[in-house]
């Protein structure tokens, strides 16, 4: 159990105005800051364009669309499915050689 502890970390990061406390695997801290630095740039880069237009809550929705959309992009660049396919058929057609 105190092994488990070491991993992780006690953390308070602070996203738009607000702070929050975390726990978390110590190895993931970098992560969480820059993703708290994230959020809160876009946050207030939507609320400087929508202030008093949108509420707080839509706003927050916004951010969390396009953040999303940018990790749904990432997931898409980075499909390897068609390599995998590739590579299978080529080690198959290796195999049949060095079998013969």
């Amino acid at each position: 159990m105190a092994e488990e502890n070491k991993e992780k970390l006690n953390i308070r990061i602070h996203v738009y105005d607000e702070d929050i406390h975390a726990t978390i695997e110590r190895a993931d801290e970098a992560y969480y800051r820059a993703a708290a630095k994230l959020v809160s740039e876009r946050y207030g880069a939507y609320s400087q364009v929508f202030a008093g237009r949108k509420s707080d809550h839509t706003i927050a929705l916004m951010t969390l669309v396009e953040i999303a959309l940018r990790y749904q992009k990432e997931l898409d660049r980075n499909d390897t499915s068609p390599y995998d396919n590739i590579l299978s058929t080529l080690t198959s057609e290796i195999e049949d050689v060095l079998k013969s």
